[in-house]
């Protein structure tokens, strides 16, 4: 596809004798929200790792924004990093900073912008994940909910083109896990991002999902628009939508 700004190519990786990712082909067109569904253990975040350089495959490609990042080093996946946000699991704040630190620190980090800018550009962000009069409270004093929020404003701060979303919703509340859906679905549109969502989260995959890939034993074994992925014939599928898992 020529218009993809995520693409991974024949993707192998192992951890010992772990074979995780078995040959991932897929492609992620810009501005489209990909959801990668699966069970624990499945490869999901795996996959995700390599679009930003975190892990490094066996072999095979990933292709960011028309570069192929697999082989850069730090310097060169600096680029890249600039351009995807990701979202981790647990959030990844700095516990010892308060929120408008952590926030603001890529853009300390990655620009020469004036306190004043830095300032403005992070309650900018903080109101996109609908959070006001947070920035001084410290990553303890703040609910899981919160913690995602304020991590999903750092993902965002550098105005990426793609976001990385890795298991959002794992241990929020279902109103909670709803907030976060309707951000995922809220950023896309009004930013034009491109997002991957790894989940087993069924809900939200036909939530935020633009498209659903079916990640089983480190292959895809369905990618499809989220009416196709309903209506499947593939087995394994079907049973994982239907609360049955893999057996």
């Amino acid at each position: 596809m020529t218009d993809a700004f995520i693409r991974y190519r024949d993707l192998y990786k192992s951890f010992g004798d772990n074979a995780v990712l078995r040959g991932v082909d897929l492609d992620v067109r810009a501005g489209e929200t990909v959801v990668v569904l699966g069970g624990s253990g499945s490869g999901k975040s795996v996959l995700l790792r390599h679009t930003v350089g975190l892990h490094v495959p066996d072999s095979g490609e990933v292709w960011v924004d028309g570069v192929e990042v697999s082989g850069l080093d730090e310097d060169g996946l600096l680029e890249t990093r600039k351009k995807v946000g990701m979202l981790f699991q647990a959030g990844a704040l700095f516990d010892s900073m308060p929120v408008f630190d952590n926030v603001a620190f890529a853009l300390r980090e990655h620009t020469d912008w004036s306190d004043e800018r830095i300032r403005e550009r992070v309650r900018e962000v903080l109101s996109l994940v609908e959070l006001e009069n947070v920035e001084e409270l410290m990553p303890a004093d703040l609910s899981g909910g919160m913690r995602k929020r304020v991590a999903l404003a750092r993902a965002i701060v550098l105005a990426p083109r793609a976001i990385l979303y890795d298991e959002p919703t794992t241990g929020l509340d279902p109103i909670t896990a709803n907030t976060i859906n309707h951000l995922i679905r809220s950023l896309q549109q009004r930013l034009g991002v491109t997002s991957i969502v790894v989940t087993h989260d069924i809900h939200s995959a036909f939530t935020v999902g633009d498209r659903i890939a079916f990640l089983y034993e480190g292959k895809i074994l369905f990618d499809g628009a989220v009416a196709d992925a309903r209506e499947s014939k593939e087995p394994l599928l079907r049973n994982f939508l239907q609360g049955g898992g893999y057996a």
